[in-house]
């Protein structure tokens, strides 16, 4: 598409249950990979090392500018004036509540890494900090700082990202809920050809070992915890059994579906942890994590631009590799699989709500997470107790926050919660990352068939059982860092992308404030007619008859005189509903519609409290509906040449907003 084209977005198509491009060429890909792991696993281990080592050496940098500058891009669009802009057509509300909406954010976000690195990664940079001397204050210091650097803003900045440009271009414009639909404003229809294909699946393979990294790192903590509890030994036979118990549990969630499955797990999965974190609180030492979480926050905020472009050049280490840049891939191999999942869960929130949420209600809890965990283990090692912790973490990592329990009253029960919420957060992970791949390999298909979401759940499962079998960690760490590279490339293209598709809604929003031509012929409402729409509270009969007797004829006009002109036009009527669609070539058709849409009688108060609403208290209008949702204006009682003169006046403005947009 060249600069002199339109970008609008055409009406949503119909959407196959499968894209054999797609499906296939993403299941060829990901089989490929496991049977190089499965037949030559000493020389893959040596190939994931190898890779990785060149991938930090040559784009580290490339990593921090990308990851800085979504940061930045998300904040951004939030305080703009975009962010008014709602996820969905402007009458849409929010498909699920706060409380259920945090925690879907929360479960799919991060959920098993906090348990994995909660105790782990601050004492590691607290006894090897990436410069100076370890194990002193000012390391512990520096610990909680780089760890809360790593799980912060930045992170969930990636995820905003790529859920809001799903978000946007899925729920706003009809287009398909996949990666590829955030590429129309720039190349348009070719989106569901080759290009759309490739960028597709290489969403598949970042969802898939980003997943497949979370769950091989939540098999090794369910092992350390039942290890602890009932002296079950920790070895990869042990760990590829608990992959497959657990993605079977995984499977049933994906058979229950969104709400009976994952909806009610990310819930048990935020009841987990917050008890959890609680216990922690209380039993240890409560005074001191309240002061170091007021003083974390605050250094991590007065440290957080320097750390955003600290690649260690003058003090060159492979910690970089093995710490920053491994979590910069991590999540963005992950971004496909959590932006599309938290997109699915946000319809109907504004541009804001949905950055503003995204960033700082997941960070929040996880500042809170990791100074609990990792100051309560800090503490330890400042006090009474030096080397405790820190050995553990040197000798297993997945064992630090077991012994950490065993420092703490109830230590036997706080273990058997820790490993309960690990395989909750694994089955909740398997399930949506499946959900995901699953939306992206039908085409964006919003329920596609369940045997399909079965498939890529235990190919989940086995890419995991590989990355443990092909070396353990550094596979799981290699395999994010490698599948993150071309999709970076990917999400600054997305970037680009949405900036253009909002400046377009920027335009029409211009061109809906631009006043139409005066409506002539007495067409202009006389102020009975308002005061008779104002104090009468019409049936659903009596606005059916309306739109029979006045808005079916008045459309049916305008269409056949545009008809005349050679326009492509379309009159569709429904028991409640009469619309327009006028085609515009390749730019955005102009759809005037009225609804019969149902409110509450004003003076019927509180309803949430009655649970014995109906019809009696209900009256309905006719709203006026445009390509973006409901206008929330009421045409009932309008002659049908004022209903004309409204038509024209809004098609007006539409002409004027693809004026704006060439």
């Amino acid at each position: 598409m060249n600069d002199n084209q339109t970008a609008e977005f055409p009406a949503e198509k119909k959407k196959s249950q499968i894209n054999p491009p797609v499906f296939f060429g993403s299941a060829a890909l990901i089989l490929a990979f496991v049977l190089f792991g499965v037949i030559a696993p000493e020389f893959a281990a040596t190939v994931f090392t190898d890779v990785q080592g060149w991938i930090v050496h040559t784009f580290g940098w490339f990593y921090l500018l990308a990851v800085a500058f979504f940061l930045l891009f998300s904040v951004t669009l939030a305080l703009s004036s975009y962010g008014d802009i709602k996820l969905g057509p402007e009458h849409s509300t929010p498909d699920y509540s706060y409380m259920s909406w945090f925690a879907m954010l929360f479960s799919a976000g991060m959920g098993i890494g906090l348990l994995f690195f909660g105790v782990a990664e601050p004492v590691m940079h607290f006894t090897s900090p990436p410069v100076g001397e370890g194990s002193t204050v000012e390391s512990a210091r520096e610990a909680m700082s780089i760890t809360f650097f790593h799980w912060g803003l930045h992170a969930w900045a990636i995820y905003a990202v790529v859920g809001l440009a799903l978000a946007y271009f899925g729920f706003r414009h009809g287009l398909p809920l996949t990666i590829r639909s955030a590429l129309y404003p720039l190349i348009g229809e070719r989106i569901y050809g080759p290009i759309g294909h490739v960028v597709d699946i290489f969403a598949v393979l970042g969802t898939m070992f980003g997943v497949a990294t979370s769950l091989g790192l939540g098999v090794l903590q369910v092992n350390a915890g039942l290890n602890y509890l009932f002296e079950i030994p920790e070895s990869t036979f042990v760990q590829i059994g608990l992959i497959a118990v657990i993605t079977v549990f995984a499977t049933a969630s994906v058979v229950a579906g969104l709400n009976a499955g994952i909806k009610r797990l990310s819930e048990l999965n935020l009841i987990l942890a917050v008890a959890l974190l609680l216990f922690v609180l209380v039993a240890g030492p409560t005074l001191f994590l309240l002061q170091t979480l007021v003083q974390n926050t605050g250094l991590y905020l007065s440290e957080v631009i320097s750390k955003t472009f600290n690649l260690y050049a003058y003090e060159p280490s492979g910690w970089i590799g093995g710490w920053t840049l491994f979590y910069w891939g991590w999540w963005i191999a992950w971004s496909p699989f959590v932006g599309m999942f938290i997109a699915r869960v946000s319809r109907g929130r504004t541009i804001r709500e949905f950055i503003l949420g995204v960033l700082f209600v997941p960070v929040g809890f996880t500042f809170m997470w990791m100074t609990f965990f990792g100051g309560t283990a800090i503490s330890m090692e400042l006090g009474d107790l030096p080397g405790t912790i820190s050995e553990a973490v040197a000798a297993n990592v997945p064992t630090a926050i077991f012994v950490l329990f065993e420092q703490l009253p109830w230590s036997l029960l706080a273990s058997g919660i820790a490993t309960l919420l690990v395989v909750t957060f694994f089955v909740t992970s398997s399930d949506s990352g499946s959900l995901v791949i699953d939306i992206i390999t039908s085409g964006g298909h919003a329920d596609p068939p369940v045997w399909q979401r079965i498939f890529w759940a235990v190919m989940e499962g086995v890419v995991a059982a590989v990355l443990l079998l092909a070396g353990g960690l550094t596979a799981l760490q290699t395999a994010s860092i490698a599948g993150a590279l071309p999709f970076t490339l990917i999400m600054l293209v997305i970037c680009y992308g949405l900036v253009k598709g909002l400046r377009m809604e920027g335009a029409k929003r211009l061109a809906q404030g631009v006043p139409a031509t005066p409506i002539m012929g007495g067409a202009k409402v006389n102020w009975r007619q308002q005061l008779k729409k104002l104090i009468s509270y019409p049936d659903e009969a009596e606005i059916s008859r309306f739109l029979a007797a006045v808005v079916k004829p008045a459309l049916d006009e305008v269409a056949a005189e545009i008809h005349k002109s050679g326009l492509e036009v379309n009159v569709a009527h429904g028991d409640k509903s009469v619309e327009l669609t006028v085609q515009q070539g390749e730019s955005q058709a102009f759809v005037y519609g009225v609804y019969a849409v149902s409110h509450l009688l004003p003076t019927f108060a509180f309803p949430e409290f009655d649970a014995s609403v109906d019809e009696s208290k209900r009256y309905y209008r006719a709203e006026v509906h445009l390509s973006e949702g409901s206008q929330h204006y009421d045409v009932h009682s309008y002659t049908k040449e004022q209903l004309i003169g409204d038509v024209l006046a809004q098609y007006e403005k539409h002409m004027h907003f693809l004026h704006l947009a060439r």
